[in-house]
């Protein structure tokens, strides 16, 4: 088994290469080995799969992943960790052949070759549903992963309809897939010290239930939903679905005075077939 980075050796890149961490681009570096190997069995991730990881920074879950899948694609915002990480792989043993490093903005994801089967990222708090719902949306050969965020961020993903933290992250994300708790992770194992709790939230892929048009279509409804949390369904979608907003959803066989945060995926879906 190879060596992964430790605490000092990423302080030690960090400072060759100029690179102070930074609030703005959400870096904080994971510098415990034992938890990148958490992380990577966590996600079930097998010596077959192409590993996709999102915003790798200094390398600390790359070289886990490099361990255990056949070939990983790295996306990295920032130019230096993203030239640094080929040369910290072969440092380590691992052949510069097995690892695509993509500069890039993780929002602006597109089709990759080749295709990922498993995502496993440590995402920054202020982007983290965004860019994992694109993950989903433009990435349909992702099969399942496991992401670390912001623990309410992860709380949110994981919801029930019902609950506090239930809202349009939630039931989105269910359009493609199931997400579930995979545990939580000390603040101690970051570089710096970040001062909000983290978890583990682990998506297992399912069929969509419809096409694109169908799925934009809910999506529109779950946005206006819950962006008036305290309004029932029928004033919330009134300017939406026009003056038959409560006659659309009663045919779909919702109660147009419940709120969002009662209804599952598969009611939004119904109230989109009927308009």
């Amino acid at each position: 088994m190879s060596g992964l980075l430790g605490a000092t050796e990423i302080r030690e890149i960090a400072n060759r290469i100029g690179v102070n961490p930074t609030k703005k681009l959400g870096q904080n570096f994971v510098v415990d080995a034992n938890t990148c190997r958490r992380i990577v069995k966590s996600a079930d991730v097998a010596e077959s799969d192409i590993a996709l990881e999102i915003g790798p920074g200094l390398g600390s879950l790359t070289l886990a992943l490099l361990e255990a899948s056949s070939f990983v694609i790295a996306i990295e915002i920032d130019p230096r960790l993203a030239k640094e990480l080929p040369a910290t792989a072969e440092r380590h043993g691992f052949e510069p052949a097995n690892l695509k490093v993509i500069t890039a903005d993780a929002m602006n994801l597109e089709a990759l070759d080749p295709a990922p089967t498993v995502l496993v990222a440590n995402l920054p708090y202020n982007v983290s549903v965004p860019v994992l719902l694109r993950a989903f949306e433009k990435l349909p050969t992702l099969r399942t992963g496991v992401v670390m965020v912001q623990s309410e961020v992860a709380d949110r993903l994981v919801a029930k309809p019902g609950t506090k933290s239930y809202g349009s992250p939630s039931v989105k994300a269910s359009w493609w897939g199931t997400l579930t708790s995979a545990g939580s992770v000390s603040r101690s194992i970051f570089w710096p010290i970040p001062n909000v709790d983290s978890s583990l939230v682990r998506f297992d892929r399912h069929e969509v239930p419809g096409d694109e048009a169908l799925r934009l279509k809910t999506f529109a409804l779950i946005d206006r939903a819950f962006a008036q949390r305290r309004k029932m369904l029928r004033g919330a979608l009134s300017e939406y679905l026009g003056a038959s907003a409560s006659a659309i959803i009663e045919s779909a066989g919702v109660d147009p005075t419940a709120r969002g945060e009662a209804l599952l995926l598969a009611d939004f879906i119904k109230i989109a077939q009927a308009q």
